[in-house]
Parts: C-alpha cells; structure tokens; sequence
C-alpha cells in the first residue's frame, strides 16, 4: 500500500476518544515535567499546554475534512499541526495578557517561554500526529487483509460446492448405466429372475432417485440404499453372493456423501464377485475412535481380489475428491488386499473436519 496513499475522510470533524485519552494523559505528564523544571504553578502550567494540545488535536482531526483536494491527508495533518502550535502558544499569551500581550512577549524570559512552547508543540505535535497515522495505516491494511481473506473464503466454498455438484452429476448416470446393463444381461439369458429383480429395481430406484442429489444426505440413508442394492444383487445370484451390513445407530446421523458407500459396494460386485466362479462374501461396516475423532468405513469382499494391472478408476478418484470436499484434505481412501483374496477399501476421515 502506497505510503501517501489519501486516508478515508472522516465522518466528523471532532477527535475519536483514543485519540483525546492519549492526548490528555501525555499534557498531564509534560506539564508536570514543566512544572518542575520551572517551579511554575502546576495549574498555569497545565492550563497552557493542556489548551495547546487541545488546539492541535482539533487542527490534526479537522485537517483531512477541510483540505483541498490536491493536497494528501498526511501533509495536510503535518501542516495543520505545526501551523496550529505558535497560534495556540500565542492565544495562551493573549488569554493571560489581554491588549498587553505585546509587551508581554517583549521581555525576553517570557518570549523564551512562548518560544519554547511553540517548539514543543511543534515537536510534539508532529510526532504524534505521525503515529496516528501510522496506526490507521496500520488499521486499515488490517481490515484490508481480513476482506480479502474472508473473499478468499468464500470463493474457495464456492469451489468445493461447485466441484461437489460436477462430481455428484457424474457419478447418478455412471450408477444407473450399470443397473441397467445388468437388468439387461437377465433378460437376455432369460432368467426366471428376471421378472422380479426387475420390479425390485423398480421399487429400489423410486426409493432412491430423490436422494441422488441430496446435499444433506446421512450415513443412515447411504446404508439403507446398499442394503437395497445387495438384496437386488443377491436375487440376481443367489448361490454366488453373501453379504452383511453393519448397523451404526450412532454414526447414523452423520452427514455423508451421497452414493460413497455405494459406489465402493458396486465395484465389489462388479470386479470382485462377478469375476470368481465362486463368487463371495462383502462385508459393509463401520466404527468410531471417540479418542481420535475418527471414522472409519469399510467395504470388504472376498472375491477375484486386485489384479496386478489393475489401476484405480474415475469412480475411487471422484470419491476421493468427495471425501476431501466434506471433510477437509485429512480424510482418505485406502485399498487392501485380503487374505486369500479379495479387497478391503477403507474411508478415513473426522465428521467435524472441513476446510
């Protein structure tokens, strides 16, 4: 920020009360700093400097709400001070003098005296009017960092809200493509499931479409639609697929991302069981480290496993930026491999963390 960058006017033309209190405090100390030297009586002492420093904390306010416009609000203060300090000494003169004051300042003890008061007023003056400044630079470079900051807030939810609904919006028909591939491959073996797998799929896609896009969605709601789709797995398989869904009822409320839990339990099916002639078990569950805070999520199954050129797909990438976009950079996604096969994909994360 520019130095002589002009300082917002003042609404008024009167001092702040910070300003009149540290005024006040410092005529007080000076004049009893005078009244020593000088063996002055403390009162006129006090009265002569105390109406000086008022005088120049009045020009110094005054100074930005009366100048011209070409000059800055820094050199205006200056010049008001130091031209305010020997008209002020010179109307203490005349407060005492009256008409007389000529012949008052003619002696030279009491010119010494209205010179050394200018002087002080001047040396005084400027520097605190130079510290005032300093301090609502200071202030003002402060209350400029903290709009930017909280600009920069704001912008950053935006971000993360904006990449949650992109996210969010590719992975609704990525889970309906796939339903519907298998409803589709039992029809064309002519299974006798078919028929009723299809009025399951009917049911379980009225149920859960509204809560597809369902920013509020809970853990409780997520489970409720992986049991769903197991029951409609396991009746297009019956011999080949095992599953268990754990119930949390405390973690049941807990804000959780739509379709994680399920998009984790569909490539279980997908690439671990279907793949094995035998088929498999998946494991759904969960638990809470109430002296970490932490979460953790699980899907586990025991069918083909990792192949070693297996790469992660869009699916555990998205859910990664989902989890990072609900609770803060800290949360993850690991994969496991299980013994003697299958994988095991865990989510890490604090409910209470989101940056």
């Amino acid at each position: 920020m520019k130095q002589n960058a002009p300082l917002p006017r003042p609404a008024t033309l009167l001092p702040t009360v910070r300003q009149a209190l540290v005024v006040a405090v410092f005529t007080l100390l000076l004049s009893l700093l005078l009244h020593k030297l000088s063996r002055t009586p403390y009162a006129i002492v006090f009265g002569h400097i105390g109406f000086i420093g008022a005088v120049l904390l009045f020009a110094y306010s005054a100074a930005d709400r009366l100048r011209p416009r070409w000059l800055s609000t820094g050199k205006a203060r200056l010049m008001a001070v130091v031209l305010a300090a020997p008209l002020a000494a010179l109307m203490t003169a005349i407060g005492k003098e009256g008409r007389h004051f000529i012949s008052y300042l003619s002696d030279i003890k009491t010119l010494s005296g209205y010179i050394m008061m200018v002087v002080l007023g001047v040396l005084f003056g400027v520097t605190f009017s130079l510290v005032a400044m300093r301090a609502e630079r200071r202030e003002r470079e402060r209350a400029d960092r903290l709009q930017v900051e909280l600009e920069k807030n704001t912008l950053e939810r935006e971000l993360v809200d904006a990449r949650l609904r992109l996210l969010q919006a590719q992975i609704e028909p990525h889970f309906l493509f796939n339903t519907l591939a298998n409803v589709e491959a039992l029809v064309a073996a002519g299974s006798p499931n078919a028929g009723p797998v299809l009025r399951h799929l009917i049911a379980y896609l009225r149920a859960a479409m509204p809560r597809l896009g369902d920013a509020d969605a809970t853990l409780g709601a997520e489970l409720q639609l992986v049991r769903a789709y197991l029951e409609l797995m396991h009746m297009r398989m019956p011999d080949r697929l095992r599953f268990s869904v754990a119930t949390l009822p405390a973690l049941e409320s807990m804000r959780f991302p739509a379709m994680a839990l399920l998009t984790l339990v569909e490539n279980a099916v997908r690439h671990g069981i279907d793949p094995s002639p035998s088929g498999g078990h998946i494991d759904v569950g969960g638990r809470y480290d109430n002296a970490a805070g932490q979460v953790v999520l699980w899907v586990a199954d025991s069918g083909v496993g990792m192949s070693e050129t297996a790469q992660p797909g869009t699916g555990l990438s998205n859910l990664r930026s989902r989890l990072h976009g609900f609770y803060g950079a800290n949360a993850r996604l690991d994969l496991h491999e299980e013994t003697p096969h299958g994988m095991r994909v865990e989510l890490h994360f604090q409910p209470g963390e989101r940056q």
